[in-house]
């Protein structure tokens, strides 16, 4: 079956630049050229927010694993963390020179890694909203950069035609693709955390191995590639051009699935919901669109299955890695022949039951760092109450 719209928000008054959905797929954040972050209810009838505050254009949104954060890049060279309420408050972080180009949260929301027109590369700690360190290569703008699944690996992708994954303990490049064809506007890792997906000006969308170092797939289109990104199972990739279509990629087949037009113009950004039965899009022309998948839903419970019974066998978890490096290569058809009912049923609270507990692991980790904050705010008050103590015992003694 094929995709098809579900929603159609309108409210930003320039070009979308970015989408995202929290995790629990209640909310959708926009980012604009208006220089307005808007977060975007998926119940109806419930109003949107927009949150002001950058002083130029907004570049780049993501959720927090746990929904709590959004974060925001700005051509005003700053990121911005904000809590997704009615208030809409925000703590500003400033280190780059420059355009801050993409944001992106690691899979258990403790850093943030930016990406800007200044040539860096910077990780940030969230909770004590601390500036880390800065990957320094790139000899032109970095237009991205993305943490691996597990949070080892860093990849980015540069005006400089190249695409660098850096190891983030050592701080250091470990491999560099170089690309003749174009400048990368756009670049991900695959769920398993096996591959990365980049895309071109020069209209492809190119999947490598970062283990081997290889290319294992080469789409070619007719148009500027602007955003990707990779569903949930792994299996298939949407696309965003300047064609203003949407393109859906089966990596298992390595073929083009569905074309998808929607927007008036360039479509600038695309990203699918964490359970992958959604994606979203937006476009210069101002409008953001939500999608409903309709396709794979039955591929992506055979992952979960594959996982499960693997690692009820060894009590490992390297059943979807191993599969997914073998799923680039495979030209085979998925099978799904007559598939029950209720099988499905069960893959799909599976699925539930598997986010649920995603969920409830994220609410944790929040805990903990906002624990970690108190501590740390108790711990300033308590040097400065001892200085104090310090000071009068001084002065009665002087």
């Amino acid at each position: 079956e094929d995709p098809s719209l579900e929603r159609h928000f309108k409210g930003h008054r320039d070009a979308v630049t970015s989408v995202d959905f929290s995790l629990n797929k209640k909310q959708l954040a926009s980012g604009s050229m208006d220089s307005c972050l808007m977060i975007w209810s998926m119940k109806p009838q419930m109003r949107a927010y927009r949150f002001v505050g950058h002083k130029d254009a907004v570049m780049c949104v993501q959720f927090s694993p746990s929904g709590h954060l959004v974060a925001s890049g700005s051509r005003d060279k700053t990121v911005r963390l904000w809590v997704p309420s009615v208030k809409g408050e925000s703590v500003v972080f400033k280190a780059h020179t420059a355009t801050v180009r993409s944001v992106h949260f690691s899979s258990d929301g403790q850093s943030l890694v930016t990406a800007s027109d200044d040539k860096t590369i910077k990780v940030w700690m969230v909770h004590r909203q601390k500036f880390l360190f800065s990957l320094s290569q790139h000899i032109n703008w970095v237009r991205c950069a993305r943490f691996s699944p597990d949070g080892r690996l860093i990849v980015s992708a540069s005006d400089d035609r190249t695409v660098k994954v850096w190891d983030k303990t050592s701080r250091e490049c470990i491999h560099s693709f170089c690309e003749h064809g174009g400048f990368m506007n756009h670049v991900d890792f695959h769920p398993s955390g096996t591959c990365i997906a980049a895309a071109g000006t020069d209209n492809t969308v190119k999947v490598w191995d970062v283990r081997m170092n290889r290319l294992l797939q080469h789409y070619q289109g007719n148009a500027v590639v602007n955003s990707l990104s990779f569903h949930p199972s792994g299996n298939y990739l949407v696309t965003a051009s300047n064609d203003s279509t949407l393109k859906i990629l089966d990596l298992l087949e390595g073929r083009l699935l569905f074309t998808l037009h929607g927007h008036q113009g360039p479509a600038t950004c695309v990203a699918f919901s964490a359970a992958g039965d959604l994606f979203a899009s937006g476009g210069s022309d101002e409008q953001v669109m939500v999608w409903k998948t309709n396709f794979g839903a039955a591929d992506y419970g055979d992952v979960l299955k594959t996982q499960k019974s693997d690692s009820s066998v060894d009590g490992t978890h390297h059943a979807l890695v191993e599969m997914d490096c073998g799923v680039h290569l495979k030209k085979t058809k998925p099978q799904d022949s007559g598939r029950n009912h209720e099988q499905q049923e069960e893959e799909t609270s599976l699925a539930n039951t598997l986010e649920h507990i995603m969920g409830q692991l994220d609410v944790l980790t929040q805990t903990v760092s906002i624990l970690e904050q108190r501590l740390t705010l108790t711990e300033d008050k308590l040097k400065e109450c001892l200085e104090n103590q310090q000071k009068i015992i001084q002065n009665k003694t002087s």
